[in-house]
């Protein structure tokens, strides 16, 4: 097909404006990444924004992970995500299949009920109160169990599960299979693509726990990656004079970012098939 002017000129607009968007999310990562590794002398004579460092050094990094909270902080993190997916999955899973199931009794008012949670919240306060009725703070699980279930994710697992052909389920209920043993031996294997993109909306949000870490948790040994890296990014800047013999408050700030969000940006590449395909749930099927 012979493409004519107008075609022409309407995708090249398009790829400058997807270059500008790609520029956009790309500068502010290149910034941090280049401010973290350079000398804080070179910052300064840059007047604080660089993006090519011309010397580079890592000793933003070997402070933070031996001189700060950084290192307990990861700890913290990485068991409040591991333990939270797991969790959060699990349940999910074990509420979207009945859900999912056209003779449950009372599906609907269920259904109801979640999506009215999606409306409607307890509220702040109240919800603290439950968490303190529970003895759930300062522990992990103060972190973990308030947001055991999601109830967009719900409904995005249970629109899988009933796209699932009836057969499978006919045929193994005919073979004497209960629902318990359906779910695990043929509704999860299926179900990869969506269990890897719900499983990382909930990686992420674990991962990146702050709020209910600030309301529910004191103990500072306690504190998340995301907590810490906001007490060093609130941190004043040090006095330039002495810029030369102190590891400067801004190239910390920058090496504390890449820390907290490095671990998400490698594990993406590895999930992403699973999530575009995930994301496509609910679309019409040819």
């Amino acid at each position: 097909m012979v493409r004519g002017l107008d075609d022409k000129i309407f995708n090249t607009i398009i790829y400058i404006i997807l270059g500008l968007c790609g520029l956009a999310a790309v500068l502010p990562i290149l910034y941090v990444v280049s401010v973290s590794i350079t000398p804080f002398g070179e910052v300064l004579r840059n007047g604080g924004f660089i993006l090519f460092p011309r010397e580079i050094t890592f000793s933003a990094y070997r402070t933070l992970l031996t001189e700060s909270n950084i290192p307990k902080a990861f700890q913290i993190t990485v068991l409040i995500t591991v333990i939270g997916t797991t969790v959060n999955l699990v349940l999910t899973g074990l509420m979207a299949y009945p859900l999912s199931r056209r003779n449950l009794p009372g599906r609907n008012f269920f259904l109801l009920m979640i999506v009215f949670t999606l409306l409607f919240s307890g509220g702040l306060i109240p919800t603290y109160l439950v968490v303190k009725s529970m003895g759930l703070l300062d522990s992990i699980w103060a972190m973990i169990l308030p947001n055991a279930v999601w109830s967009f994710n719900v409904l995005i697992m249970k629109s899988f599960f009933e796209g699932l052909p009836e057969e499978l389920f006919e045929s193994a209920r005919m073979d004497g299979a209960k629902e318990f043993r359906i779910l695990l031996q043929i509704v999860a294997p299926l179900s990869v693509p969506v269990l890897l993109t719900v499983g990382l909306f909930y990686l992420v949000g674990h991962w990146n726990e702050f709020f209910q870490a600030i309301f529910y948790v004191t103990d500072r040994t306690l504190y998340p990656l995301q907590v810490v890296v906001r007490e060093i990014l609130m941190q004043s800047q040090q006095p330039l004079e002495n810029a030369e013999n102190m590891m400067p408050t801004q190239t910390m700030q920058m090496a504390s970012v890449m820390i907290a969000s490095l671990p998400v940006i490698v594990i993406y590449p590895f999930l992403q098939k699973h999530f575009t395909k995930g994301m496509l749930l609910g679309s019409i099927k040819g």
